[in-house]
């Protein structure tokens, strides 16, 4: 293999650089070429600022960048049904491709649909947030004082008022809908520009009971932040490497994009023979609590944390697993466009002992698609890898596993 060979002799797709096919692997009974390399890197922050937000489970920007360069073109629909924070779509809007994504978690579309829209300027956000009203006296509906100084809370919960009777009146705009992206983002992390004491990474929430053993371990206790200076400060981050181009870009998009919350195994919003590329990736069996993670998120926001659990598929075994896939990959076969793409990214859990890529093969193609090849992008060490002393070759933290079909 050369590199101008291309992927696929029929049909031709992209070229690789030489010595990344390592070999056939046999998935369902049949033989399906497998090549690994560093396809993008691994480095941390070298995608667009605006996707700066934290979420469990996420992939790379340079992930669904890496297909969507390569098999689609300006205008043609890039689709995520397990959308998350929104990495693919937001990508795919700043290549100038249109969007649709969906996600069980409701939180979803509030992360994701806002960064298509965001604002002109820091100042707008600055002069928005001095008018919504504040209330020193301001509490919780529940203890929250492991997390939140009383000044902080009294910041935190008139925000939240404020976004929630503005959307609840309906007149909640672009701007309040950035808000509140980003102080959902900013309700709890591991340094001085969150809301909270030191606790956890930003993509999940300690428990009360766990936070104040975090605080008794530190001999730490909540300090009192400004909630609008944070704000302020991660919206100048976001827009850092926002140029005019992709505002233009950005508002194209975002005025056909589509944002639906629901299960991936019915997406009647998503037409039939739509999809010209679809760049996911499913929860890896039961290896992310996303309710238990998401709980404060959901307080913010005024909404059930049951709802955010209770459709994603949480199961303990691969059969189970692969019964929900199977009825997913039914759905990608009704809306990818004939000569259409399906990357699927999966990952090595439980040590490695279960590579579900070799089952997602079998899945893809009972429901109509042809299985291409499968892809393993291999990476040193990540910020975060290290924070959760994970060895990326036996967790699967940084090693993405893609099964990529076609619909011929």
């Amino acid at each position: 293999m050369t590199g101008t060979t291309p992927l696929f002799p029929a049909p031709a797709l992209f070229p690789l650089p030489e010595g990344v096919l390592v070999g056939p692997v046999l998935c369902g009974g049949r033989s399906v070429d497998r090549y690994e390399a560093e396809f993008w890197t691994p480095r941390q922050r070298q995608a667009h600022s605006l996707h700066e937000l934290s979420y469990r489970a996420c992939f790379k920007p340079q992930l669904p960048r890496f297909f969507i360069e390569r098999l689609t073109a300006p205008g043609e629909l890039v689709y995520d049904p397990f959308s998350g924070r929104g990495t693919t779509a937001l990508e795919a809007a700043l290549l100038d491709r249109r969007v649709a994504a969906n996600d069980t978690n409701p939180l979803s579309a509030m992360l994701a649909a806002p960064r298509l829209l965001p604002p002109q300027d820091l100042d707008a956000v600055v002069d928005r947030l001095a008018v919504y009203p504040f209330d020193p006296a301001a509490r919780a509906d529940r203890d929250l004082s492991m997390f939140y100084h009383p000044a902080t809370e009294a910041g935190l919960v008139s925000l939240q008022q404020a976004l929630l009777e503005r959307r609840w009146a309906g007149i909640e705009d672009a701007l309040d809908r950035w808000i509140r992206m980003v102080a959902t983002n900013r309700l709890t992390g591991h340094s001085k520009n969150f809301f909270s004491v030191y606790t956890l990474p930003p993509n999940q929430a300690a428990s009360p009971e766990s936070q104040r053993r975090i605080n008794d371990r530190l001999a730490q206790v909540p300090a009192p932040k400004d909630v609008n200076a944070i704000v302020a400060h991660k919206t100048g981050q976001l827009l850092r490497d926002l140029t005019e181009d992709d505002r233009v870009r950005l508002a194209r998009r975002a005025g056909d994009a589509l944002f639906l919350t629901g299960d991936a195994r019915s997406t009647p919003g998503v037409a039939s023979g739509s999809v010209r590329l679809t760049v996911t990736s499913p929860p890896f069996l039961d290896q992310v609590a996303y309710a238990k993670d998401n709980w404060l998120r959901c307080w913010f926001n005024g909404l059930d944390e049951s709802e955010v659990g209770a459709g994603i598929t949480m199961s303990r075994t691969v059969s189970a697993w692969s019964a929900v896939m199977a009825d997913v990959f039914c759905e990608l076969a009704r809306v990818t466009a004939p000569g259409g793409h399906v990357a699927f990214e999966v990952g090595e859990v439980r040590r490695s002992t279960i590579p579900l890529d070799e089952y997602v093969v079998p899945l893809g193609e009972e429901a109509g698609l042809t299985c291409r090849a499968i892809f393993i992008n291999s990476s040193h060490f990540t910020k975060t890898s290290h924070i959760w002393g994970v060895s990326n070759h036996r967790g699967g933290t940084n090693t993405n596993r893609i099964v990529l079909f076609q619909k011929e």
